[in-house]
């Protein structure tokens, strides 16, 4: 097929190769969501056939790993603009990827360690670039390009949704059922990425130069010199990750792997906090650009804080679905995980009705900071239920599901709140020769709040349930209302945003 007649080819009245993306992503979903839903249990089960870890270990690893799925997010892009260009990055990522979730299907924990590291790389590599070649699927940036990345989000839901119905299904061991094995899990999620690297391939013809690599950075000179700066910075961290290892091994310098993840956040967070004081004392024009980039700053934290409780659906909120939950329906124990195609769900249903309340109330629409208020406080809201139901359980009872469903509702709503707005934000706010920039900020908010949500897991070892779902909610619900109360000064501080061609 020519490039022309790849080009004419339309899927619902947009490019063809929007659907080519829309199932790669789809697949990429299923995988990594199926394989969260099991990764914890898997991690804390001893009795049928897991690795047996206390669960402050367990929380430790699985807010490693989120962390560093978000966190390489950065180098991710960076390959894909200097090295390779995004749709070889989309493909060398699937692949790493597949082969993750394969290793992690082979019982040992050598091939436990290693998938988790090759799924954090491949990640890394996909998630940020995919993205990017649906909008270079489009010549304009108007609403037919909107509506193409609506089509294409609604890929991430389905394969949210469908992932851990298949592979809890296949891998959680659940009580009178003997055909189940954690492997299995592990291994359906690779045959899903796997398929979807198959239509990729075979659908490649149809992005007709998307995702290529563009302008100065195609030229041989630029591609040789992003080489050298590659192999440079990966000698760097090889060295680096070397001499940490040697002195843990020698007791230089003893560090655990809960104490790792700990000073990870603390390092990110102080990077963070350095990154935005220099831009808004060095590199910002004017005091309008110093405004906007103080807000991205609010909002960073904002999503740090959002995410930390939100992404508890893998790991505390997963391990209640599993050890505190009553998942029998008509004789039948439903897999804990599958609690977690329930926000999918929601948002599937709900994201349409919140777009078009949205258009409704047009000028009348709550600001920005009003709008991470609300949603912060919605999140707290939905752990003060999942606190009051676990009350519930102190003799060892256990609650009906319906305690973790209107939990997610709140959470999803909250989310609709926060997540598109910030996006949308800092895509906004920041100078357009930051943008880039701004976006990786967000990114590393949300690897922030994955971190935390790890860590805040190995807490239900010292404290009861109830009072750690009614601790997070304060915070959440405590930083939505400072959002709220200074939303006045932020919206001062943002100004109009249609002038922000002039400011930049």
């Amino acid at each position: 097929m020519s490039a022309a007649n790849a080009r004419e080819q339309q899927w619902f009245g947009h490019p063809r190769g929007l659907s080519t993306l829309f199932f790669t992503e789809m697949w990429e979903r299923f995988s990594y969501y199926g394989m969260r839903a099991l990764l914890l249990l898997f991690m804390v089960d001893a009795a049928n056939g897991g690795l047996g870890m206390e669960t402050r270990q367990a929380g430790a690893i699985y807010g490693l790993y989120t962390f560093g799925v978000y966190a390489l997010a950065l180098p991710g892009g960076w390959i894909a603009d200097r090295l390779v260009g995004q749709r070889r990055a989309v493909l060398y990522g699937g692949v790493l990827i597949a082969l993750g979730h394969f290793s992690l299907a082979i019982p040992a924990m050598p091939a436990f360690f290693g998938g988790l590291f090759l799924i954090v790389l491949g990640t890394g590599l996909l998630k940020p670039n995919v993205s990017a070649i649906v909008g270079d699927l489009y010549t304009d940036k108007g609403a037919r390009r909107d509506a193409g990345f609506s089509i294409f989000y609604m890929g991430i839901n389905l394969g949210a949704f469908a992932g851990p119905l298949i592979c809890n299904f296949l891998g959680e061991p659940r009580d009178g059922v003997t055909w189940v094995n954690w492997h299995y899990g592990f291994g359906i999620a690779g045959v899903g990425m796997t398929l979807g690297l198959v239509q990729y391939v075979l659908g490649q013809k149809y992005l007709t130069g998307a995702g290529e690599l563009k302008g100065e950075f195609a030229r041989a000179d630029s591609v040789a010199s992003a080489r050298r700066s590659f192999a440079i910075g990966l000698s760097v961290i090889i060295a680096l990750v070397v001499a940490i290892v040697a002195l843990s091994s020698s007791g230089i310098l003893p560090l655990t792997l809960v104490g790792f993840a700990k000073t990870t956040g603390v390092t990110v967070t102080v990077l963070a906090a350095l990154y935005f004081a220099w831009v808004i004392g060095f590199v910002c024009h004017n005091s309008t650009e110093r405004k906007r980039v103080g807000v991205c700053a609010l909002l960073f934290l904002g999503a740090a804080f959002f995410w930390s409780g939100f992404e508890q659906a893998g790991s505390s909120m997963n391990l209640f679905a599993s050890e505190l939950t009553d998942r029998v329906i008509f004789g039948w124990e439903v897999p804990a995980g599958w609690l977690q195609s329930v926000n999918p769900m929601f948002i599937i249903l709900m994201a349409p009705v919140m777009g078009m309340l949205w258009v409704w109330l047009d000028r009348r629409a709550p600001s920005i900071p009003v709008k991470f208020g609300f949603g912060l406080a919605l999140l707290g809201v939905g752990f003060l239920v999942l606190a009051w139901g676990s009350s519930s359980t102190g003799d060892g009872s256990k609650v009906g599901m319906q305690w973790l469903i209107v939990t997610y509702f709140f959470h999803t709503v909250g989310e609709l709140c926060l997540s598109p707005v910030g996006l949308s934000s800092m895509t906004k706010l920041a100078p357009d020769r930051l943008v880039g920039q701004m976006m990786g900020t967000w990114f590393m908010g949300s690897a922030l709040g994955n971190l935390i949500a790890g860590l805040v897991t190995g807490y239900i070892e010292e404290m009861a349930m109830p009072d750690l779902f009614r601790t997070v909610a304060m915070i959440v619900i405590i930083a939505g209302a400072v959002f709220l109360v200074t939303s006045p000064v932020i919206k001062k501080m943002i100004g109009n945003l249609d002038e922000k061609s002039a400011a930049s």
